[in-house]
């Protein structure tokens, strides 16, 4: 039966599992295997310490890892970090099965039960308008599942992980209210919001603490310092939407901008001997153009 009429029929073969043989299966049956070693009788003193509540920062740390290596590592330098987030998983996975609450064929069969159920466009009859749509639809199967499940909080923005980095958690929380409708017609609107924060910053902010030659000196506590911090926290959230707006990953953005300051700053370091010390403002702003002069080059 071809696709179109099945498709007419709702459903949609689900794919047959991968090969007893398939490289990718024996190298996972490997990493299975040697997790059962260490946490076996003969194993290892550390793996068999954990419980689930230790290893889960470590899957964090890991995923964040391999996060940073996604921007400009080589592939070998990525599969790896790819493989320590596998180990993490499949630690974490064993402890829950010797606590005797899941395994991890039950958790890759739930994922593979999720992927299905919220790909409809793939396994059943539903259709979508390009990538904007399945992630619409996605959204809205999430929502379903979860007033399904007697959850209480059943907004669009639920699901959202209070413990992402900010500006990640600012990304997902705008594409959550985008999938759910409320958004821009186009990314105008999105910089124009941060240009209307950009100008509530400016009210917020006295001219007299910003012409301080030194860090201003804000009030500790009180509505002024409160403005500011919410004013300066809505450019911030702003910019981050702006990212969703065009595409672009706004974590991903300022942890490049983040490595590209460390370059410059460490490259003006050196050519002015090592030390900023005793040297003027001007001096360091030279030495930092060239820093970006030498980054243009490539040198």
């Amino acid at each position: 039966m071809s696709d179109a009429q099945e498709r007419e029929r709702g459903t949609l073969p689900v794919p047959e599992p991968a090969a007893a043989d398939d490289p990718r299966v024996l190298q996972f049956r490997r990493l299975l295997s040697l997790m059962d070693a260490l946490r076996g009788p003969d194993g290892c003193p550390w793996d068999a310490a954990q419980t689930e509540a230790s290893v889960a920062p470590c899957v964090v740390e890991e995923a964040h890892e391999l996060a940073e290596a996604v921007d400009d590592a080589p592939p070998a330098t990525r599969a790896a970090e790819a493989g320590d987030v596998l180990t993490a998983l499949a630690l974490l996975c064993r402890v829950a099965q010797d606590e005797g609450s899941f395994d991890i064929g039950v958790a890759a069969g739930l994922a593979a039960d999720k992927l299905v159920r919220r790909h409809p466009h793939v396994f059943a009859s539903a259709e979508v308008d390009g990538a904007d749509g399945v992630v619409r639809s996605w959204e809205e199967i999430k929502r379903a599942e979860r007033e399904e499940a007697g959850e209480t909080d059943t907004s669009a923005l639920a699901g959202v992980p209070r413990g992402l980095p900010a500006l990640q958690r600012a990304a997902r929380t705008c594409q959550k209210a985008v999938a759910a409708g409320f958004h821009w017609k186009d990314a105008r609107g999105a910089l124009a919001k941060l240009e209307e924060e950009l100008d509530e910053l400016r009210e917020a902010l006295p001219v007299e603490l910003l012409a301080s030659a030194a860090r201003p000196d804000l009030p500790e506590d009180g509505p002024a310092r409160a403005a500011i911090e919410h004013e300066l926290g809505d450019v911030l959230m702003a910019a981050a939407f702006l990212g969703g707006y065009l595409g672009l990953d706004s974590e991903g953005l300022c942890r490049r901008a983040i490595a590209r300051f460390d370059d410059r700053f460490r490259h003006m370091e050196s050519s002015l001997g090592g030390s900023l010390a005793g040297r003027t403002l001007d001096e360091m702003m030279d030495a930092w153009r060239g820093a970006k002069a030498a980054e243009a080059e490539g040198t």
